[in-house]
């Protein structure tokens, strides 16, 4: 309370000393003094604001600018690496071509030296009957004789008119003497109703591979130590046992031919010699 009485009394003091259009004047002085104060504190906390902004940008920039440097160094690397990987990939797909080539070049001549050696073979042992078939895979010569050329149906007695075929595959067997050959059965699904020893279509094709090595050893003066006796039912069929001339042709003996490799492609480098002259 005693404050306010002596401020009012200054006050009252100060008006008494200053005249009132000198009080008016410094009122409005103040008045200007104290807007101006305002609108350059506005000013001065925009450009504070501002000024943060900057250095907020500034920072970002800087930011930015190293990672795009970084970037730049790690494209680089990725690029040398890429070149390096390009040229590796660009090797290895030559080699493969390479390969490929090759492989090819050496599918012909294996296709052209089987078409030699199984005319050669056919030729030979004067073999054209088309239900007996020659081919060579693998190294492997491969004769098939359709059943009605040596058995009747049912049966695994070899027929007067089978000697006669067998005669050419013994000669086969015996121009390489130092060959293994398997006798090899083949039935149709046709399940085998036969009495005696035999219970299956397993007894039936193994059965007449004995019978036809019997014929080769006994009559054809092939060497037993050559032949492999070996059936296999009706479970490797050359077609679908859908129909009577299906099951004809899955019935059938195939004799094996089982050069050793050294003999194989020397038999077929003389073959082929022989195409050349």
């Amino acid at each position: 309370m005693k404050k306010i009485v002596i401020a009012l009394s200054v006050l009252t003091l100060f008006a008494s000393c200053v005249s009132k259009k000198k009080y008016n004047e410094l009122e409005a002085r103040n008045k200007e003094t104290q807007d101006l104060l305002n609108s350059c504190t506005v000013k001065l906390n925009s450009c504070l604001e501002e000024k943060a902004g900057l250095a907020a940008s500034v920072a970002g920039l800087k930011e930015h600018n190293e990672t795009l440097i970084t970037t730049s160094k790690n494209l680089t690397m990725l690029t040398s690496k890429g070149a390096e990987n390009l040229e590796k990939s660009l090797e290895s797909l030559k080699e493969k071509d390479l390969k490929i080539t090759r492989l090819q070049d050496a599918l012909t001549r294996k296709d052209s030296v089987t078409l030699a050696l199984v005319s050669s073979l056919k030729s030979s042992v004067g073999i054209s009957d088309p239900d007996i078939e020659i081919n060579v895979e693998k190294g492997v010569v491969y004769i098939s004789i359709a059943d009605k050329l040596l058995f009747k149906s049912g049966s695994y007695d070899v027929t007067s008119q089978a000697k006669s075929v067998l005669a050419k595959v013994a000669k086969v067997v015996n121009d390489k003497p130092d060959f293994e050959c398997m006798v090899e059965g083949h039935t149709d699904n046709v399940p085998y109703l036969g009495n005696g020893v035999l219970l299956d279509n397993w007894d039936l094709s193994v059965k007449r591979s004995t019978s036809i090595i019997r014929v080769l050893t006994n009559q054809l003066g092939v060497k037993p130590e050559q032949l492999v006796a070996a059936g296999r039912s009706s479970y490797v069929p050359l077609v679908s046992n859908d129909s009577a001339e299906n099951r004809a042709r899955n019935r059938r003996t195939r004799i094996i031919v089982l050069p050793k490799i050294d003999q194989f492609y020397d038999m077929i480098e003389k073959e082929m010699k022989k195409q050349k002259q």
